[in-house]
């Protein structure tokens, strides 16, 4: 009977040792080597210290900063913890309230999909170019800046779609707003 359970317990312990232990640290290795910024979650760094992932957004409310698409991630905004869009229909009459509330809060006309809707994450780092237009003149007053030059930061930090054709220009808001301290600083 050891004869037939022998091969068994051997299979397992040796596909335990490969799938389990080899192949995580072979990928790991190559990630690694291959990608080090993303393998190590795409931190941005002010001054030497980390302040973020350009791929997690962050909850700016100051009127000097661009600020990132709503977030549906639980009480606390970009909360990697509670990870999650509202689940909402389109019909629903708590997300059309939500949404029309956001858009009044804008107060111009036409507002971007972006700027008043939540993604399906809630983590969203990017803003599209156009969200990022509807922040200027707010953020302009604030860092008593002028638009000319903050137009041109924003055409600086705009990311066109991979090879071209993948995806939409968009903006990291995190790594937009680090650029705007470097350039003009906020009084505190």
């Amino acid at each position: 009977m050891f004869n037939q359970i022998r091969p068994a317990i051997v299979m397992t312990i040796l596909f335990t040792l490969l799938t389990g232990l080899a192949y995580p640290l072979a990928i790991t290795g190559v990630g690694q080597l291959a990608f080090p910024a993303q393998a190590n979650g795409s931190r941005l760094e002010r001054d030497g210290v980390v302040v973020g992932s350009a791929l997690i957004g962050q909850d700016f409310t100051e009127p000097g900063y661009f600020w990132a698409r709503p977030s549906a991630a639980g009480d606390v905004p970009y909360n990697g913890a509670a990870s999650s869009g509202s689940n909402y229909g389109a019909t629903d009459a708590r997300l059309v309230q939500r949404v029309a509330g956001t858009v009044a809060s804008l107060g111009s006309s036409p507002v971007p999909a972006d700027a008043a809707t939540t993604s399906a994450s809630g983590l969203d780092p990017d803003i599209s170019p156009a969200n990022a237009r509807l922040q200027l003149a707010r953020v302009a007053a604030a860092r008593g800046v002028g638009l000319p030059v903050l137009e041109t930061l924003l055409g600086q930090m705009t990311e066109t779609p991979m090879l071209g054709i993948f995806g939409e220009p968009h903006v990291n808001v995190l790594a937009l707003n680090l650029a705007l301290d470097k350039m003009a600083p906020m009084a505190r």
